[in-house]
């Protein structure tokens, strides 16, 4: 059976034989160049991993609600559990250099000038140099056994940066924390992209993001406590081997959990467990992993609009995020509180993230749209920062309340990446996308510390109208993705009618299991009425395909 471009009604399925989208159509999904007689690039046909086990057991997998659940759960445990631990310690190790400036790094180490900022921005021009190792690494090795090397790494150079006390050593040790800290966020998002459903995937990044918030929590704490440490050692060199130590006693239970795929996971050894954790995904269409770097998905991510798009976001959310990072201690420092008090400040920034990630989440999930969340979540570190410049620096609680407004910023980027990583399919276009990304999120961290001026301390003033520049723009570009998308999913609609199959699909894998359910009852009986198998529909899932091959994929608004 073929796809007749100018067919009005859905294709009939005669037989299980019969494929609506058969491996020999999918290739082929862009039709023939009737000018120049020759083909266009089409899907490429190495099925991944996943799809060779699914073969292997007949193609498809019935689960009961309650397997699926069950399955789930044990995901959570082995896979969500380790990457919060993960991501935690690596908030932890990333801050200590904030926490330490609080507690006199720069008077005890001899910064001059703007060396304090490059402390933090040398971080992120080391995480841009190893992105190409980083992508590649992603593609061709175990991603469990490539996130253990750079964890062990990093919390041995967090440890050892405790032993520098001037800028060159403090430099070197900030460098080589950013070579290992490289891999983590890309790492994950592959991960939590080849585990859970799309809807899934939105609270398993807020769960690893809430981990990173947990961190603005614990980390004053831990300073707290090491600040009055005065034997031996200074308060500073304290908190960097204090925080290498803890990552590092805690990777044996990050290595016993994380698995490297669904496709080789030992706690999905019970039963069907291992079929139907990959049975669930099947409604992504995005696959799961592929070994092999295939080089036209590369292409075709850069010559994707919506690269470009992620790359402007990630930069107009990096950059104050950097500045507030890195100056966030010695802002509220200069509101007239001592070291003690301005380290146990910055707790209830972590808690303001926390209350806005788990809120903003709930309503993309409730009303199934992102765009319209992330770009109200713009306004406040506008109007919070905004305050900064305008409140008198008399009024010590109208500062401190203007600048907690302004750290509702830490919602935007874990929000970004959420809706993101929805939004592309193909192995190796969701990793150079989330490369790309990430290149621009490094070289906002740069940016950011370098606006802050030290001759402007403890206003900020130039540092502070940056920020509200970038995130004016970011408010204009979500707004702009959102539209782009919605047209995308229209020409999608065009297309799959164009071929024959179902124009008005809704997206199963951003609904709860509830919902999802039902309307596959609803989808299943209106299709067989007509004479089309709907499970058809998705046999393209594990064939890595590129969302703009694969015509059953849905953009997420």
């Amino acid at each position: 059976m073929t796809l007749n471009p100018d067919a009005v009604q859905p294709a009939i399925v005669t037989s299980d034989k019969d494929k609506v989208l058969d491996q020999q159509q999918l290739e082929h999904v862009h039709d023939d160049d009737p000018e120049s007689g020759k083909k266009k690039l089409g899907a490429n046909t190495q099925l991944d991993d996943a799809a060779r086990i699914l073969d292997e057991a007949g193609g498809h997998i019935d689960a009961s609600m309650e397997d699926r659940k069950r399955v789930l759960r044990r995901i959570d445990i082995f896979v969500c559990i380790p990457m919060c631990i993960v991501y935690w310690l690596q908030q932890l190790d990333k801050s200590a250099v904030s926490y330490a400036a609080v507690f006199n790094l720069q008077t005890e180490t001899n910064l001059q000038g703007s060396e304090y900022s490059w402390l933090t921005s040398v971080v992120y021009i080391s995480q841009l140099i190893c992105q190409p190792l980083s992508s590649y690494a992603l593609i061709v090795f175990p991603v469990k056994y490539w996130v253990m090397f750079n964890m062990i790494s990093w919390s041995i150079v967090t440890a050892c940066t405790g032993a520098a006390k001037n800028f060159t050593g403090l430099v070197i040790c900030r460098i080589l924390l950013g070579a290992f800290e490289a891999t983590i966020l890309p790492s994950f998002v592959l991960i939590t992209q080849m585990w859970w459903t799309r809807r899934e995937q939105s609270y398993r990044t807020i769960a690893y993001q809430v981990a990173n918030s947990m961190a603005a929590i614990i980390g004053p704490l831990l300073s707290y406590g090491i600040g009055h440490v005065n034997s031996g050692i200074l308060p500073y060199q304290g908190i960097f081997i204090f925080m290498g130590c803890l990552s590092f006693a805690i990777s044996p239970l990050v290595w016993y959990l994380l698995p490297n795929s669904p496709t080789t996971a030992k706690f999905l050894r019970k039963g069907n467990d291992r079929l139907i954790a990959l049975e669930r995904l099947r409604e992504n269409n995005t696959g799961t992993k592929s070994s092999k770097i295939k080089w036209s998905q590369v292409w075709e991510t850069f010559k994707d609009l919506k690269t470009w798009m992620w790359a402007g976001m990630f930069f107009c959310c990096a950059t104050p995020s950097g500045g507030f990072g890195a100056f966030g201690g010695l802002i509220t420092q200069g509101f007239g509180f001592n070291s003690f008090q301005t380290v146990l400040m910055q707790m209830p920034t972590g808690a303001i993230g926390i209350i806005i990630l788990l809120i903003s989440i709930w309503l993309t999930n409730k009303f199934k749209v992102r765009f319209v969340i992330i770009a109200a979540l713009c306004i406040p570190p506008i109007a919070g920062a905004t305050a900064l410049t305008q409140v008198s620096r008399s009024n010590t609680r109208g500062l401190l309340a203007s600048y907690y407004v302004a750290q509702m910023l830490a919602a935007l980027q874990p929000l970004l990446y959420s809706w993101a990583n929805l939004n592309a399919a193909g192995t190796t276009k969701r990793v150079v996308t989330t490369a790309t990304m990430f290149v621009f999120q490094c070289v906002g961290n740069v940016v950011g510390p370098q606006v802050y001026l030290t001759r402007e301390a403890p206003y900020y003033h130039t540092g502070l109208y940056v920020d509200i520049a970038c995130w004016s723009i970011l408010f204009v570009l979500v707004l702009t993705m959102g539209a782009y998308l919605a047209f995308l999913n229209r020409r999608k609609a065009h297309q799959r009618a164009a071929l024959g199959l179902p124009a008005d699909l809704k997206d199963m894998s951003i609904m709860n299991q509830a919902e999802a359910a039902q309307y596959k009852i609803e989808l299943t009986e209106r299709l067989r009425a007509q004479g089309f198998d709907e499970t058809k529909l998705y046999e393209a899932a594990f064939d890595d395909m590129t969302d703009f091959e694969n015509p059953t994929f849905m953009y997420v608004l």
